[in-house]
């Protein structure tokens, strides 16, 4: 079996393995030089030789900008080729899976599990005695809260049209 993934990889070229890298090599390289690098030598060039000052005009950009385009459609499917072949299990070297977590069992607050449906019990309480600013909701004995601590918020009534 060690021949056969021996024998695998010597039948991949480096090429085939790296081009995703390169073509975003190379398109970072393009853009520094044609939006950083000839600029400032463009400047220096008309500087030194007493020409009329220009403005560099980026050559990627000629053609309404059809090179960007194009690479980031050529960067961009790459990038999502590479997605679903590592979610198919044909990376080179795949990650192992994540160990499974289960968080400790709560007695209900910030982090305890959602209710399993619609049906779920709820909670109610009644607020303290002691007088609060507005005099509560329409004289309201209890507030109603999910199982999860959640208030249930009444609907208001609607008007008929």
């Amino acid at each position: 079996m060690t021949e056969e993934v021996k024998t695998e990889k010597k039948d991949e070229d480096w090429m085939q393995k790296k081009w995703r890298p390169a073509m975003g090599w190379m398109y970072m390289g393009i853009c520094t030089l044609d939006m950083g690098i000839f600029p400032i030598l463009w400047s220096v060039l008309q500087t030194v030789t007493h020409m009329p000052l220009t403005q560099w005009q980026p050559l990627t950009l000629q053609g309404a900008g059809l090179f960007h385009v194009a690479m980031g459609a050529v960067l961009g499917i790459a990038a999502f080729g590479r997605t679903q072949e590592k979610l198919a299990g044909a990376a080179q070297n795949p990650a192992p899976p994540p160990a499974s977590f289960a968080p400790p069992p709560s007695s209900g607050g910030f982090g305890s599990p959602a209710p399993s449906g619609f049906g779920a019990p709820t909670q109610s309480f009644a607020p303290p005695s002691s007088p609060s600013f507005g005099g509560g909701f329409g004289g309201a004995a209890s507030i109603q809260t999910t199982a999860s601590g959640k208030k249930i918020v009444p609907d208001e009534p609607q008007p008929i049209l």
